[in-house]
């Protein structure tokens, strides 16, 4: 060892300064809850691969960072009726907390083939 010493400065604040407080959302801005983001990138997954710049699920899973199966999860959520995913994406700001519904329930409604059926869930 030559006895050399090397400081490295490093800010651990997890705090993004160009974000703002999560808790305190400014006014008029959209801050999804988890349900409501998954389903926005859902559409967004979806309207890539009809443009051709995903070639596949596989494909948006590789860019994404996430497993084909989570893609799958995601993007069956296009298969709720139009008013649902109107009311997902209308949901209340989450500032804290959790949503009032979770993913998992909304696949569950998802796999119901009926629109009208997934509404009498939905309710």
């Amino acid at each position: 060892m030559s006895g050399a010493t090397i400081v490295v400065r490093a800010n651990f604040d997890r705090k993004v300064a160009s974000r703002g407080d999560a808790n305190d959302p400014q006014p008029g801005r959209w801050n999804p809850g988890p349900v409501a983001h998954a389903l926005a990138l859902a559409h967004h997954i979806d309207r890539k691969i009809r443009s051709g710049e995903l070639s596949n699920y596989a494909h948006a899973a590789e860019v994404l960072g996430v497993t084909r199966a989570r893609v799958s999860q995601i993007t069956g959520l296009l298969l709720l009726a139009p008013e649902i995913q109107e009311a997902i994406l209308n949901l209340p700001l989450v500032t804290k907390g959790r949503d009032p519904i979770s993913e998992r329930d909304l696949r569950a409604i998802a796999m119901e083939v009926d629109w009208e059926r997934q509404m009498n869930r939905w309710r």
